[in-house]
């Protein structure tokens, strides 16, 4: 079983000096999901999901007009839920980050102010997660080690989402505890694929991260996070 990751595009998160909340993307951000599209249009997919907010719908638009995909979406791939901003200075935004940053380590799972804490959101996509293996038989084998059982070992899952949420994501596939940062521990770029491949064991399949944030199919320029 192949779990393939994409992380959508650049976003347009401010727009003459004013936050944009659940933003569309850039000009540059599109040119990104166009490569996105030619890169992953050989590629067969068993399932296809997508997060509900505009960025990763907007990125997956190329692709799905290539194949002819209806628009799957899948509410538990949704980012972290920030705070109210649109309309607001985009320094606003910039500070409540910069803020966060320079907490102590703990105190970093309490999130922004007015959004949803770090720790909410780590449960929130872990179990989503659980939830969405599991409706299609892969369940962890035990409660100790990251070994799964993995009935349809030939799958391929194509997810569409967002940094915070995959990175999450693999972290539960691997059996990694999760910390506040998941966003720093694994670097994804805009419009990146990252790839995790079931590989058998005695007793069940281990995931394995076989590549993280391939951007190879973008241009030089457009490489952006």
């Amino acid at each position: 079983m192949e779990i393939v990751l994409v992380r959508h595009a650049e976003p347009e998160w401010d727009r003459d000096g004013l936050n944009i909340d659940n933003p569309p993307l850039t000009t540059r951000g599109r040119r990104q999901a166009d490569a996105l599209a030619e890169r992953l249009a050989d590629e067969h997919f068993d399932e296809v999901k997508v997060s509900p907010l505009v960025r990763p719908r907007q990125t997956l638009e190329p692709l799905r007009g290539r194949r002819g995909w209806d628009e799957d979406v899948d509410p538990w791939l949704e980012e972290i839920r920030s705070p109210v901003w649109h309309g607001t200075p985009r320094e606003k935004a910039a500070e409540a980050f910069r803020e966060i940053r320079a907490r102590p380590a703990e105190d970093q799972w309490r999130g922004i102010e007015g959004g949803e804490p770090v720790h909410e959101f780590v449960a929130r996509i872990r179990e989503g997660a659980g939830l969405f293996l599991a409706e299609r038989g892969i369940e962890p084998v035990g409660d100790r080690l990251p070994v799964w059982k993995v009935p349809e070992p030939g799958r391929k899952l194509l997810l569409v989402a967002h940094a915070g949420t995959n990175s999450v994501v693999i972290c539960h596939l691997l059996g990694l505890d999760p910390t506040p940062w998941e966003w720093e521990r694994f670097v994804l770029g805009h419009a990146s694929i990252t790839r995790l491949e079931a590989l058998e064991l005695g007793d069940g399949y281990t995931f394995s991260l076989t590549r993280l944030s391939d951007v190879e199919h973008l241009a030089a320029d457009d490489r952006t996070r």
